[in-house]
């Protein structure tokens, strides 16, 4: 099974919690221990797992990556969103997370984050439950 979740951003660098939509689209289908693939088709976005207690995180790792890789620094690339790219490589496009019990298994202090570096627009992800 294969769930589309749509998701608009409102920034051009964005950290997005989608933990709850994930949990959703696993309490749907009923499996109760396997894994869920979360994937993003795009490649100026990515999918990451960091902590969900403090939102200053995210807003720190959006700081530092900017820093390390602004935006139109010497860039070749026509459209000007190189940098977008770079962060979309480096975070990754997926995270796999184990299911047991019928729930993801995070850390206490743990959210899954769609990773927006070239926004606003409207995206994807995509949720692959695989049953044990």
């Amino acid at each position: 099974m294969i769930e589309r979740i749509t998701i608009r951003t409102t920034a051009r660098q964005q950290l997005r919690n989608i933990t709850s939509q994930i949990s959703g689209v696993l309490a749907k289908s009923g499996i109760t221990d396997g894994l869920c693939v979360v994937f993003t088709p795009h490649t100026t976005a990515a999918i990451t797992i960091n902590e969900n207690a403090d939102p200053e995180v995210q807003s720190d790792i959006l700081r530092k990556l900017a820093a390390v890789f602004p935006q139109h620094e010497n860039d070749r690339h026509a459209e000007g969103n190189s940098d977008a790219h770079i962060k979309s490589s480096l975070i990754g496009c997926s995270e796999t997370i184990i299911v047991s019990g019928g729930k993801l298994l995070l850390g206490t202090w743990q959210g899954i984050y769609f990773c927006e570096f070239d926004g606003p627009r409207q995206r994807e992800c995509l949720v692959k439950l695989l049953a044990d």
